[in-house]
């Protein structure tokens, strides 16, 4: 819980101002925001609470108490920023980080908690660290988020478990997030406290007061355990290395991420998995947090091509990875792994070709990003320009093109036109095969004809202007061959079917 959020963030951003100028503004300050067309506080600093001023108070009625009060407009988006970087820092800690809004986190410790020491020693780390970094902090540690989240707002949170039923009964009626016209209601019937509240039957809360209220209770006293929802997926496996002291060199933290890659490979093999994306995290000692994430067309456990296609991610960054004061935490994620068994590697050298293309994919990828490398997988669909269509190389690459029989002709042309190009045609019979057709200002006379190949809109499809096609493969007197289709059965659909060309044979 930063319960003085937007108070520290203006603290933060004039101490940095301050250490350039050397001024200080200490003036009692406090953060206020619009309501019911009036100007309320909504966050005060110590000294303006000192003064007289409270939370709710009109700025006005401030101003009446505290003369030389300094007053900010809120900002909730800047402290919802700040909030996402802080949650960043968290991930240090655990991969499992909720927000809280407006100005809470709640971590997941759960199998993260003895790295460091037991809950309490964790709790105090985290307090100690934030607090060192400018921020007030109250944290608590219990077993479900709704009891944790309960004491980290209304107490110190450094409770025995002893103890924790005597305290979350002596919580006032705030805890449960009321709303005003139930917080009223539960004043106006003496019920001041979660205990008071707690000790009235079930079905008498929810007729006077709602379910939501019954609900609320049982998340604040731990009767329910309503999992967190973290800000990223959980990754499958990860490794990390911590430093004793930063490091200020970026080679030494990519030495330390081979390593990790290493151990992340090992990892996958005792599983029989390998690696489809992979994320490097940069701590900074000074809280700031760099992702780095590739991609890999087939699963891997090779190290060396893990920490290849990072550099290559790293060198194409517009904006280079900066160590700064330095990392002390470099991190490998494994975001998404597949089964990997054992393969027979073939004596020839086909196979190698393949591992090559899929290993340039990979690098131009990690270049110039995923959805810019692309490659043409087949589509089924009954247009001829439908049939394939532009994917990511990397997942397109397992996919494969019909094979047509060893005896029969290509049934399409190996190069089609992006937009079929109208062309002027003369046919014996309106619905039969041209015999001369004329395309950019050139006669063709057709010396063979072959078709129709009737192609029409799916059946679920709904497009009124989209007619039934009769393709026609045909030869003209110099042997060149063309693919041109007649737009529109005569009659039935169109009074004067049109003509195009749609591509070109070898």
């Amino acid at each position: 819980m930063l319960p003085s959020l937007s108070i520290d963030r203006i603290r933060r951003r004039e101490a940095a101002a301050a250490s350039r100028s050397g001024e200080q503004d200490d003036r009692p300050l406090v953060v206020v925001d619009r309501v019911a067309n009036a100007l309320r506080i909504a966050t005060l600093d110590l000294r303006a609470a000192q003064a007289g001023c409270r939370p709710c108070m009109p700025l006005a009625e401030a101003r009446a108490v505290c003369l030389d009060v300094r007053a900010v407009p809120a900002d909730p988006g800047a402290d919802a920023l700040l909030l996402e970087g802080i949650a960043d820092w968290c991930e240090r800690y655990t991969p499992l980080v909720a927000l809280d809004p407006p100005s809470g986190l709640l971590l997941d410790v759960s199998g993260c908690a003895h790295f460091f020491g037991g809950e309490e020693a964790l709790r105090a780390d985290v307090v100690a660290a934030l607090s060192a970094r400018g921020f007030g902090v109250r944290a608590a540690v219990a077993d479900t988020p709704g009891v944790a989240r309960a004491l980290a707002r209304f107490t110190a949170g450094d409770r025995t478990e002893e103890d924790e039923a005597a305290v979350l009964g002596g919580l006032p009626i705030d805890a449960l997030d009321p709303s005003e016209d139930v917080r009223i209601g539960l004043l106006r019937a003496g019920l001041t406290s979660v205990g008071a509240v707690a000790r009235r039957g079930r079905g008498e809360l929810a007729a006077r007061f709602g379910a939501a209220l019954v609900d609320a209770l049982d998340r604040t006293l731990g009767r329910t355990d309503a999992p967190i929802s973290p800000r990223r997926p959980a990754p499958s496996r990860l490794v990390e290395r911590r430093f004793a002291e930063p490091v200020l060199a970026l080679d030494a933290a990519l030495a330390a991420l081979r390593a990790l890659a290493d151990a992340l490979g090992r990892r996958l093999e005792a599983a029989g998995e390998g690696l489809k994306a992979a994320e490097a995290t940069f701590f900074r000692t000074d809280g700031r947090v760099a992702r780095i994430a590739v991609a890999f067309g087939r699963a891997t456990r090779d190290p060396d091509l893990v920490l290849r296609l990072l550099r290559e991610k790293l060198d194409a960054l517009a904006d280079p990875l900066d160590p700064g004061f330095g990392f002390d935490l470099v991190r490998l994620s494994a975001l998404a792994v597949e089964t990997l068994a054992p393969e027979a590697r073939s004596l020839d050298a086909a196979g190698d070709a393949d591992q090559a293309v899929v290993a340039l994919i990979d690098r131009l990828a990690a270049r110039h990003g995923r959805r810019r490398i692309l490659r043409y997988a087949p589509h089924d669909a009954h247009r001829p320009e439908a049939e394939a269509r532009a994917a990511p190389a990397q997942a397109a690459s397992a996919t494969s093109w019909p094979q047509p029989f060893e005896s029969e002709p290509p049934r399409r042309p190996l190069r089609m036109f992006a937009a079929p190009e109208a062309i002027d045609v003369i046919a014996e019979v309106p619905d039969g095969p041209p015999v001369r057709f004329v395309w950019r200002r050139v006669t063709h006379a057709v010396a063979r004809a072959e078709g129709p190949e009737r192609i029409a809109l799916e059946w679920w499809r709904q497009d009124a202007a989209a007619l039934t096609r009769d393709y026609f493969r045909v030869e003209d007197a110099e042997g060149a061959r063309f693919w041109l289709y007649r737009d529109g059965l005569y009659v039935r659909e169109v009074e004067r079917p049109r003509w195009f060309l749609h591509g070109l044979f070898a």
